[in-house]
């Protein structure tokens, strides 16, 4: 009867073991000088031959394997289970099994094997990690086809394991990438991280043309690299269809392919990383509106096992769903990102004494157009109008409304600027628009201002709008200040209100920040702490800069926001800026272009030699940046006054298109957001109308000529 028998000296033969060739390995030595006489198994010449047949096989054997002997389960393993036992090894040979467990114990009771599940436990090798374990338990019989024991047979699944976990990261990866960068961003970190590959491309159509972007072992990825755009190359569809790239396979076929061994990338190979792949995986991207394609390459030899292409193939409906979502997304983000900017002024006012600056950033959705806006222009008389207005909602029609009432704004300012005059025109405007939706409201308010070059007066009045932040510059070396703009309150544009106005005075030096309620209002908190954060962030500014005050109010209150965000800013210089704009063509000699224009122009206004070199530095490489991600001329723009030097670099696109050729001699693409943030003393990135400004500011002040 099944665990009756044991393995007992008096109920084994005599006859010596035949074991074979002889064992060798630390547990094999261990075993074949443990004194077995003094267990209750007897001499080890004395076991069962077949007992002995499976000590050998188990000894031999690179799984682990347990075997547990008799009654008191006696433990004898191989060296792959010594590690599994860690520090109980080397005393638990030979001795009891204390808690042989109810999988043994039940297999040697009814001599029936028994497969546990995936269990998880903590292995030492070398430190401490967790690992995943199957384990399956088999009856061991003697000659007498008894059961003397439980062979145990371990197979680690950490790696399939982990896997499978990590499929269940990139889903939640994926699920919150927006845009096809972002799911080109999750899905190299995800093959680089899970299957710790050599090479990955990822590919998607893209017109008459592939895409794709690369990584590559050794790359050395920081954070600046990740807040750029990934470095896209392209080849047309008929250059794809004449090679026999397995990318291109795999995207124009939908069929997978496997290398385990060979040199996959032979023929298209581009450089020496390429030609170094040996194991390849092609899988195709599949969805209704997009197709593409993923490859993960290794520079060893590698067998593609079963569930490995399984989970690879898993993966790649994935990506191909999110990227046809992110695809969806960036044609209703482009569409409604297009009538939002159209919508407001391309270029600002450049004043001798006055300079101006804008910003205007999407919610958090980013999906639809707002009705925030802002403008800013020259009357008849020389004086300067300047607006920032709000129109409820976040849809198509909010930013119909919001462009009527920009149009309206301008021409009634052109023929009576005075506040109240434009703002009573706005009102019958809004109002005769809402009797037309008849049901719907609409909600419109306005800060309109009037400024007078000659002396800095601004005459303002405000339709139910936050009022603007006056930073006033500290005067003999007080320190700078900041408060709101007490304009008289009025009710907004539709109501039939009556406006009263206010006036305030720009110092040299000063600035007024116009904002919409966006930078403000936050879910969690109340209208005045947001109000108050906003004003201390404007006074503990290290200037005036208009650029970088609207930098600053866009994150001076902590905490998401689902609205629109607009601001506009005016300063008033302390001295006449110099300025100087150049346009740099898309081409590998661009950033080489802009050096030598910039190191003429900075040294022939006499700027200091350390901002030179820096700022030499800082704005070839958002050149390079802007040439590669856009592949449009870039625009790059000087200002200098005797405080500082800004720098700005604006492109015109959103996608690069750089031929490979190009791309390859341009310098690289990581250092330029930080050597920004090391070298200058403020920077920062603005949408436009037509695409990206990334700009920094240097101070002049302390630095010696």
């Amino acid at each position: 009867m099944a665990g009756t028998g044991g393995v007992s000296p008096s109920s084994m033969p005599t006859r010596p073991v035949q074991t074979g060739p002889v064992q060798t390995g630390p547990a094999a030595d261990l075993v074949a000088a443990f004194d077995w006489g003094r267990t209750a198994l007897g001499p080890r010449a004395a076991w069962d031959p077949a007992i002995g047949t499976v000590v050998d096989l188990l000894l031999a054997a690179p799984l682990p394997m347990a075997l547990a002997l008799g009654d008191g389960f006696l433990q004898i393993y191989n060296d792959a289970y010594a590690e599994l036992l860690g520090p109980l090894h080397p005393a638990a040979l030979g001795r009891p099994a204390e808690e042989p467990g109810p999988a043994i114990a039940e297999v040697y009771r009814t001599g029936r094997a028994v497969l546990e599940p995936e269990a998880q436990l903590t292995l030492t090798r070398g430190e401490a990690e967790q690992a995943f374990l199957t384990r399956g338990h088999s009856p061991v019989h003697d000659s007498r086809g008894r059961t003397a024991g439980v062979l145990t047979v371990a197979a680690e699944t950490t790696q399939v394991t982990r896997k499978l976990q990590s499929l269940g990261e990139l889903t939640s990866r994926l699920a919150g990438a927006l845009t096809i960068d972002d799911v080109a961003r999750v899905v190299l970190g995800y093959a680089t991280s899970s299957f710790d590959v050599d090479h990955c491309v990822f590919a998607v159509d893209d017109g008459s043309a592939y895409r794709y972007v690369r990584r590559v072992r050794g790359e050395m990825l920081d954070e600046a690299d990740e807040r750029l755009p990934p470095v896209w190359k392209r080849i047309s569809i008929q250059t794809a269809e004449q090679t026999s790239a397995p990318l291109v396979t795999a995207a124009l076929t939908g069929r997978p392919g496997f290398v385990a061994d060979g040199e996959p990338l032979r023929q298209v190979a581009n450089d020496r990383h390429e030609r170094r792949v040996r194991a390849l995986a092609s899988l195709p991207l599949r969805a209704p509106s997009l197709t593409g394609a993923i490859t993960l390459g290794y520079r060893v030899a590698h067998a593609w096992l079963p569930a490995e292409r399984a989970l690879l193939t898993a993966a790649a409906e994935l990506i191909a769903q999110a990227a046809e979502r992110a695809r969806r997304f960036e044609a209703q983000h482009g569409t409604a990102q297009l009538l939002q900017r159209s919508m407001l002024p391309e270029h600002l006012p450049e004043l001798d004494t006055f300079r101006l600056a804008a910003r205007y950033d999407v919610g958090v959705d980013g999906n639809a157009a707002g009705g925030d806006f802002y403008d800013a222009f020259e009357l008849p008389d020389g004086r300067l109008a300047m607006v920032l207005g709000d129109v409820a909602g976040h849809d198509v029609r909010a930013a119909a409304v919001m462009g009527q009432v920009r149009a309206a704004l301008r021409a009634l300012a052109l023929t009576d600027p005075s506040p109240p005059s434009v703002l009573a025109g706005l009102d019958r405007l809004v109002g005769s628009l809402g009797a037309e939706s008849r049901n719907e409201e609409i909600f419109v308010t306005v800060v309109y201002g009037v400024l007078d070059v000659s002396d800095g007066t601004i005459t303002l009045a405000s339709a139910g709008h936050p009022p603007p932040v006056l930073r006033r510059a500290g005067l003999g070396g007080e320190p700078a200040t900041a408060e709101l703009v007490k304009v008289p309150p009025g009710a907004p544009l539709g109501l039939g209100g009556r406006w009263q106005t206010g006036q305030i005075v720009l110092e040299p030096g000063d600035t007024i920040l116009m904002f919409s309620d966006g930078v403000v209002e936050r879910r969690d908190r109340s209208l005045n702490e947001g109000l108050d954060s906003l004003v201390a962030v404007t006074a503990a500014a290290g200037g005036g800069d208009p650029r970088v005050l609207c930098s600053l109010a866009t994150s001076a209150v902590e905490g998401p926001t689902d609205d629109d965000v607009a601001v506009l800013a005016v300063e008033r210089a302390v001295a006449l800026s110099r300025s100087a704009t150049m346009l740099v063509p898309a081409e590998p000699t661009g950033p080489s272009r802009v050096r030598q224009w910039m190191t003429a122009r900075l040294r022939e206004w006499s700027v200091p030699e350390p901002v030179v070199g820096a700022a030499i530095l800082c704005a070839s490489e958002l050149t390079t940046n802007a040439l590669l991600h856009a592949g449009t001329p870039a625009q790059v723009r000087l200002d200098l006054n005797a405080e500082r030097l800004l720098v700005s670099v604006a492109d015109t696109g959103t996608r690069g298109t750089v031929i490979r050729a190009h791309a390859d001699t341009m310098s690289s693409r990581g250092r330029g957001l930080g050597l920004i943030e090391d070298l200058s003393d403020s920077w920062g990135t603005d949408p436009t109308v037509r695409g990206t400004t990334v700009w920094f500011e240097m101070l002049l002040a302390g630095t010696q000529h």
